[in-house]
């Protein structure tokens, strides 16, 4: 049920954003879902793509500073209330949410969250007992 995200390390400047892409493109690696967290300087980059040992491979041989990070996939009713009672449930059980991010799927009227917690395996079996629905990655990376 973990789902593999690259974090990957990216100066703020012009372009560099494009060059990133440009080499997940040219490997060949869609992008399903994708964050940007940054400073005035650098930023991180959190990336999920259909190819993620790829993704690394051609990143860094262009020179990147990349790394993997399992993260859960959480599907939501795309509904007002929906995403607070997930985040609930997570309280609830002791579970800190370090970051997420989100995407939503019209064609399955769902939101999807990608969450990193710090117990992720406990948050996974914890929203599966309250009938949440966690993506595999192989559901997720053929989005």
């Amino acid at each position: 049920m973990q789902i593999q995200q690259l974090s990957v390390f990216i100066e703020n400047k012009p372009g560099r954003l494009a060059e990133i892409t440009e080499v997940l493109a040219e490997a060949e690696v869609d992008i399903r879902a994708i964050s940007v967290a940054d400073t005035s300087d650098f930023g991180i980059l959190r990336v999920i793509v259909d190819r993620p040992k790829e993704a690394v491979i051609a990143l860094r041989e262009h020179g990147m500073t990349v790394s993997l990070t399992n993260v859960l996939a959480v599907g939501i009713s795309d509904e007002r209330g929906a995403f607070s009672k997930v985040i609930r449930i997570l309280a609830n059980s002791g579970i800190d949410v370090e970051y997420i991010y989100a995407f939503v799927s019209r064609d399955k009227g769902k939101a999807y969250v990608i969450i990193r917690t710090d117990k992720s395996a406990r948050a996974a079996e914890v929203l599966t007992q309250n009938g949440v629905e966690i993506l595999t990655a192989e559901a997720l990376y053929n989005m």
